[in-house]
């Protein structure tokens, strides 16, 4: 067993769940293997890295992520507007479709159809997770130096 502690660089082995407030599951490795990633590598957001430091091998909690450590809050510039012929005639549009489109870079950016009302088309760009607090259980596996 390992006496280090979370901090900038270490790498980490965990399990973790995200939930939201009604406890409805929105990802975890509970049930399958435990993710591993070093600490600043970008593979959580901030925010989530935050509550891990000084934690320890074998240790569990629980924290509460608010929308302004987590996935920010829902921008309502993000909404975008859309007639039904922007979109291919044999795309069945429904609320809650997630539909890619590009950006001026040319990278993916995923869409997630809001509502339709006749020839309008509403659009959101924000992450869904985006305004929510979101409940991030989480059991530390091992924690090792990365030779940095």
């Amino acid at each position: 067993m390992s006496n280090l502690t979370i901090a900038g660089d270490t790498m980490v082995t965990l399990h973790f769940s995200l939930k939201f407030e009604d406890g409805s599951v929105v990802d975890s490795t509970f049930d399958k293997e435990p993710a591993t990633f070093t600490i600043g590598d970008g593979s959580l957001l901030d925010g989530f890295e935050r509550k891990l430091y000084g934690m320890t091998e074998g240790q569990k909690d629980s924290f509460i992520i608010s929308p302004e450590d987590g996935f920010g809050q829902s921008n309502p510039n993000n909404v975008q507007r859309f007639s039904r012929g922007d979109f291919s005639a044999d795309l069945e549009l429904a609320e809650g479709l997630v539909i890619s489109f590009a950006d001026a870079s040319q990278s993916e950016l995923p869409g997630v159809v809001q509502s339709l009302e006749g020839d309008r088309v509403m659009i959101d760009f924000n992450h869904p997770l985006a305004g929510r607090n979101i409940l991030f259980d989480v059991e530390i596996i091992s924690v090792g130096n990365t030779g940095i």
